[in-house]
């Protein structure tokens, strides 16, 4: 299902730990495991039918705009969430908080 600006929609599926979409009867998924208050990122997948399109992209902002609503301090693991939190710097506070000194 794509939204009016062309793009795919990103679902979250909680019940799977994951943000995913689903297109061409093919499925791109970025993994979670929630620990506490921390969200760890181990995996991003996208199939090879669908690169290129930005849905990892996607996926990860999706992934951590909800992590900020939830509270949620963030573990990227998976390559690809860290690639894209050095480009996307506005999540940085997400990564780390400053300690009391």
């Amino acid at each position: 299902m794509a939204g009016n600006d062309g793009t795919l929609a990103v679902v979250h599926e909680p019940e799977h730990s994951r943000f995913a979409v689903h297109a061409e009867g093919r499925t791109a998924v970025l993994d979670y495991q929630r620990v506490g208050e921390r969200l760890v990122l181990p995996h991003t997948g996208v199939p090879r039918e669908l690169e290129g399109r930005g849905i990892g992209n996607q996926l990860a902002k999706a992934t951590l705009d909800w992590a900020r609503e939830e509270g949620l301090r963030v573990v990227p693991i998976c390559p690809f969430v860290r690639a894209y939190l050095q480009r996307h710097p506005e999540y940085a506070d997400l990564l780390t908080r400053a300690e009391p000194s």
